[in-house]
């Protein structure tokens, strides 16, 4: 008899992106956790009871860095990645939001530090392939050109 691994979906991933006079930037933040602790990451965070999927990347969005979010798209996409400790697959839909310039951030107690990295940049930041992917996924749809307005989350613009 086979044995199924799960498929787990509980949790969001989320790219905020700003623009400046001379280029789009993604926000990453450094992990001061137990879980990878010192990894460079984007938000992430876990969907709470009665919660959407995109209700979700706005409260971590507030929650981790202070950013209150206006424009919020699904990217299209879901990172996957195996869990050996649970041996089962996690996917977790991508958000895309963009922000003003020289926004303020402001860290919770899951980060170190932020910095508003290039796209070549923060291919070299981040450690999974994984975010590699998506990563150039965000860069090719929400950076280089403007959003799908059908990707724009309902009641997700103040």
């Amino acid at each position: 008899m086979r044995q199924d691994i799960p498929v787990r979906c509980f949790s969001i991933s989320l790219l905020v992106l700003s623009r400046d006079a001379t280029a789009c930037r993604v926000l990453l933040l450094r992990r001061s956790g137990s879980t990878q602790h010192g990894a460079w990451c984007q938000i992430a965070g876990g969907i709470e009871p009665g919660e959407s999927a995109w209700q979700t990347a706005r409260r971590e969005a507030q929650e981790e860095t202070g950013l209150r979010l206006t424009q919020l798209y699904s990217a299209d996409i879901c990172e996957q990645f195996y869990e050996a400790d649970r041996n089962a697959i996690t996917l977790a839909p991508v958000f895309v939001a963009y922000v003003d310039a020289g926004s303020a951030v402001t860290l919770n107690h899951e980060h170190s530090e932020y910095y508003w990295a290039t796209f070549d940049e923060a291919q070299q930041m981040l450690p999974f392939p994984g975010q590699h992917r998506t990563l150039q996924h965000v860069r090719r749809y929400f950076a280089d050109s403007e959003p799908n307005a059908a990707l724009l989350m309902p009641g997700a613009q103040d």
